[in-house]
């Protein structure tokens, strides 16, 4: 035996306890000495000890070999590790949130614009419900709303709804109003209510275009517009297509009186962007005329949003991209517009929670030899105070 270690492999100089198998406490002291001190010179019990209740191994013992040479394990920095984690949790979402911001943003600086309040200063309607919102969409088959008031004529609108959100934003009622609509348009974009002529609501672009549309409606109405999106219908056929057609339901078979003559057969069809745009331009196959042709807008913007909000849709970031861009080519909007102020706004809204109306009227007759609509003025006045009121939920259970 080598005089420089113990019988135990303990390095020369450590004591050892005879009978023990382990040596003694770092400093020394073995169990039960040094005042009977229980622990290894350091406070802490010695390795291998078992205190009564305590749980631990019991006594290691003569036959029980050597044991393995004492090592201090570090324990793992938990806390630490949760607190690196979680800050690259919070970055990684920071920079998520900041690339879809940034997305979002391109869109919008994408939007076409138009002043579409030009020279409207004086006497428009109040703003009676904070958060509430009024946009005006127009609906046509140009690529130029925007043209200005001596090429105002250049441009016709076929479609024209007021989209209300109420201040919750969680529901939204939009309101068409015939094209043929017998109105009082004003003399100037920012002429008086009640002077110039009557005429159809959709001369009044030809008049002094679209400003002078959102004049004549808000006299109408006496409801202010927030907001104007202008709509391409033919670009809609881009967008459709980037969602993957839609499902529309033909409610009678007609043949279109547009080339290449599509016919469309009673029941619900999958249509593809120009198949869409042929169906919802169709009015004079039907009894009801333009009306039905309104009803089929409608029924085409539902279903756009409805897929749009489909998960094949919002999971797959390709058709996502695509969809979106589609409409940012086909629809013009204010100046003010907020294409990221707005989703946030939308983000709960869902195809189930709008209510198409019409803008209450007593239907066609011939007036100075052309064929108008002619409003109901009595229940149209109900109508747009509570739209004003942001109170539409009210006068729909109303008048069920």
């Amino acid at each position: 035996m080598s005089a420089t270690t113990s019988p135990y492999g303990n390095p020369a100089g450590r004591a050892s306890v005879p009978g023990s198998p382990r040596p003694a406490g770092r400093a020394g002291v073995a169990r039960g000495s040094a005042g009977n001190r229980d622990d290894d010179g350091y406070g802490r019990p010695p390795r291998g000890s078992a205190r009564v209740g305590a749980g631990g191994p019991p006594p290691r013992g003569p036959g029980d070999g050597p044991e393995p040479p004492f090592r201090d394990r570090p324990r793992p920095k938990w806390g630490r590790i949760a607190l690196v984690a979680g800050i690259g949790v919070i970055v990684l979402g920071l920079a998520a949130a900041l690339s879809l911001w940034g997305y979002a943003s391109g869109l919008n600086g994408d939007l076409k614009r138009t002043d579409a309040f030009s020279q409207i200063t004086d006497g428009r309607p109040a703003k009676e419900v904070d958060g509430a919102l009024n946009i005006l969409i127009v609906g046509s088959d140009s690529r130029d709303p925007g043209v200005s008031d001596d090429k105002a004529s250049a441009w016709r609108a076929d479609t024209l709804m007021i989209m209300h959100i109420p201040a919750d934003h969680k529901t939204a009622q939009i309101v068409s109003i015939p094209r043929d609509l017998w109105v009082q348009i004003p003399a100037g974009n920012n002429a008086a209510c009640g002077t110039g002529s009557r005429a159809k609501i959709n001369a009044s672009f030809a008049f002094g275009g679209l400003p002078r549309a959102v004049r004549t409606v808000e006299c109408m109405t006496d409801v202010r517009i927030d907001h104007v999106a202008a709509i391409d219908f033919g670009g809609f056929k881009e967008v459709t297509d980037a969602l993957g057609g839609v499902d529309l339901t033909v409610d009678q078979s007609i043949t279109s009186i547009h080339r290449p003559y599509r016919h469309f057969t009673k029941g619900v069809m999958h249509m593809n962007g120009d198949q869409a745009l042929d169906w919802v331009r169709q009015r004079k196959q039907f009894a009801q005329g333009d009306f039905a042709r309104m009803r089929h807008q409608q029924e085409f913007l539902k279903a756009l949003m409805d897929k749009a909000a489909s998960t094949g849709t919002l999971t797959n970031p390709a058709k996502m991209n695509a969809f979106l861009t589609a409409v940012t080519k086909a629809v013009t909007v204010d100046k003010e517009f907020s294409l990221t102020d707005t989703a946030v706004q939308f983000r709960s809204l869902r195809s189930d929670n709008l209510t198409f109306l019409t803008s209450p009227n007593k239907g066609g007759q011939t007036i100075a030899g052309q064929s108008v609509v002619v409003s109901d003025r009595e229940k149209a006045l109900a109508l747009y105070q509570a739209m004003a009121a942001d109170k539409m939920a009210e006068w729909i259970a109303a008048n069920k």
